[in-house]
């Protein structure tokens, strides 16, 4: 990341941010700032409090102390400065929605009543979907396309105004190798080029390990943050969980071995197709 990118101010502040559920805690004091353009990859185990970070910068979820900032203001629900990408799930098959329906949801499903999308709002649907090389089947039904197709058109939709801050929960599960790559690469293309923070949770790191600046690896109520080299350490994630935990490289590869077997846990490692993860 360039110098002029580190001295502008944060799109993102958690100050002293701390969440839990009954008597467990989620994370506690948590400190974080991203700044635009940059691409955090935030890791952990199931209920480790991915997803939930992810409501509270969302405004859906209250922290229990702390507070989060966007642009140096609170969050609120809806705000629209804020994109996000969802975990990739199907739409059926016979669903009458054309893929350039849903972006337009993007567009103007905000506004009440059924939507009718307006001309200038039609061009705008046509740069997205020409934005996420998606024009080719924009009229074809949503249910009718492959997992990568219909994720293709939830960036756009994501995009749709503009955001400082891009959000995205696990948006290549269920994905093959090859629309992984293309849907990444389009989430770091929009960062590259608009400066747009991303915010990226994800169980396998490996699809974007050449595109993360830094990750936040949440894990048993703790919490660590840095680049990908300070992190995915074996004395590391050995202290953050409290037991022995070896980190291999192999290839540009990482490889995470001896997770304790209470952790519902399955990021970049060799037995990570066993137990897909669906919420942090």
């Amino acid at each position: 990341m360039d110098d002029g990118r580190r001295e502008r101010a944060d799109v993102l502040r958690l100050e002293s941010a701390s969440l839990g559920f009954g008597r467990r805690t989620l994370w506690d004091g948590l400190d974080l700032s991203v700044r635009p353009g940059e691409f955090l990859a935030v890791l952990g185990p199931n209920g480790s409090g991915k997803t939930s970070l992810l409501k509270t910068i969302l405004g859906q979820q209250r922290l229990d102390s702390g507070r989060v900032l966007l642009d140096g203001g609170p969050v609120h629900r809806g705000d629209r400065r804020i994109g996000y990408i969802p975990q990739q799930k199907l739409v059926p098959a016979g669903t009458p929605m054309r893929g350039r329906d849903l972006v337009a949801l993007g567009v103007n499903g905000h506004r009440f009543g059924f939507p009718v999308t307006r001309k200038g709002e039609r061009e705008r649907v046509d740069e997205l979907l020409d934005s996420v090389g998606a024009t080719g089947y924009a009229d074809r039904p949503v249910g009718s396309l492959s997992g990568g197709e219909q994720q293709r058109l939830r960036v756009g939709q994501a995009l749709a105004d503009d955001p400082v801050l891009l959000l995205c929960d696990e948006p290549l599960l269920s994905l093959d190798l090859a629309h992984q790559r293309g849907v990444s690469d389009l989430i770091d293309r929009r960062r590259r080029e608009h400066d747009t923070a991303v915010l990226f949770v994800t169980h396998d790191v490996n699809p974007v390990l050449d595109k993360v600046d830094r990750i936040l690896y949440l894990a048993g109520g703790r919490f660590r943050e840095g680049t990908p080299d300070e992190v995915l350490r074996s004395e590391v994630l050995t202290d953050l969980y409290g037991s022995p935990v070896d980190v291999f490289r192999s290839r540009g590869r990482i490889v995470v071995v001896g997770i304790p077997d209470a952790e519902t846990h399955d990021h970049h490692d060799h037995h990570a197709d066993e137990h897909p993860e669906a919420h942090g």
